[in-house]
């Protein structure tokens, strides 16, 4: 017997193995990931989907899975505070953008001449 066999032990339990179905079933709903139970480092891909994930359901369960299998907590990496993306770019936070336009001076006009149609508009 292999130690990720030996480890994976509490997936036996029934009401374990519904907790990680449903984590499953609704990563695969949100992220289109199909996670299976013989994969090297199911858990890290449950843990790292249940941080980014905005389902509060798929956090519960995952809390609630990881209350109930103490190996889980210890085998789950640091959590790293990712910033939010949008298409690809950063999402400013409301604190940095209220720093942005303090800075910016939102009360100054135009630097800059904008023409709408041939006319010099602001």
């Amino acid at each position: 017997m292999n130690s990720a066999t030996s480890e994976r032990n509490w997936l036996f339990d029934p009401s374990l193995l519904k907790l990680v179905h449903q984590c499953r079933r609704l990563i695969q709903s949100e992220f289109g990931v199909k996670l299976h139970l013989n994969e090297d480092g199911l858990e890290q891909h449950l843990a790292e989907y249940a941080r980014k994930t905005r389902s509060k359901h798929l956090v519960h369960t995952w809390e609630a899975l990881k209350q109930r299998v103490p190996e889980l907590n210890t085998a789950n990496i640091e959590e790293e505070i990712a910033p939010r993306m949008y298409r690809g770019q950063p999402i400013a936070e409301e604190g940095a953008q209220k720093a942005t336009e303090e800075m910016s001076g939102t009360d100054c006009p135009r630097q800059k001449k904008v023409i709408y149609r041939g006319q010099v508009v602001g």
